[in-house]
């Protein structure tokens, strides 16, 4: 078992848990964490860039000059890619960038980030994160108490920590995700991991 300092949200070492050496304590796989970030901002791109070719552009119709006797190369039509106003040769054509990456991997490269974070000194864990009323003024303060203002910081809440969301969403530096929608990049992506007991014991479920 790992263990790490707990600290509530005024900054106050309260506690200490134990966590898994299985999730938080391993050698991590820095092929294998980069081979999932790879994946995972390839399928962000869209794919969707498109050029005309030379059958897709307008006019064209009609041969330009005769075959033979004029001393030039022959050419079949002004929409080859050699003339001005031609399609493009060898474009860019939609496609799927998508890499598929196995489940086992995919929580290999979890487990890496956050036994990365854990030997890093960059997790931070949280007795407990509430707040009562959506309030961008308290989550920074909250911020501010745990020493990481103006650092960049990924907060993983639980699933339904609406008002946690809405209270740490807008502020610069800070990029909020649910546990179940939590990623390697998203883990690794910062200066500072912060999570709840809960929060962290819900990975451990989750990539044991």
């Amino acid at each position: 078992m790992s263990k790490i300092e707990v600290k509530n949200i005024e900054g106050q070492a309260v506690s200490e848990a134990e966590l898994s050496s299985d999730v938080y304590g391993i050698e991590p796989n820095v092929p294998v964490m980069h081979q999932v970030v790879v994946a995972y901002e390839a399928g962000l791109r869209q794919g969707t860039h498109a050029v005309k070719n030379r059958h897709e552009v307008s006019g064209g119709g009609r041969k330009p000059y005769r075959q033979k006797g004029t001393g030039r190369a022959r050419q079949g039509s002004t929409r080859a890619g050699q003339w001005t106003g031609g399609g493009v040769i060898f474009g860019p054509v939609p496609r799927s960038y998508a890499k598929k990456v196995n489940n086992k991997m995919a929580k290999l490269a979890m487990r890496s980030a956050l036994s990365g974070k854990l030997a890093d000194s960059e997790l931070v864990l949280l007795d407990s994160l509430t707040i009562d009323e959506p309030s961008t003024k308290k989550a920074a303060a909250i911020i501010a108490a745990l020493g990481l203002t103006g650092k960049r910081i990924t907060l993983v809440v639980d699933d339904d920590a609406v008002v946690e969301y809405l209270s740490f969403r807008n502020i610069p530096k800070v990029e909020v995700y649910a546990v179940s929608e939590a990623h390697t990049r998203c883990l690794i992506d910062n200066a500072a991991l912060v999570m709840t007991v809960d929060v962290a014991k819900k990975l451990e479920e989750a990539l044991a």
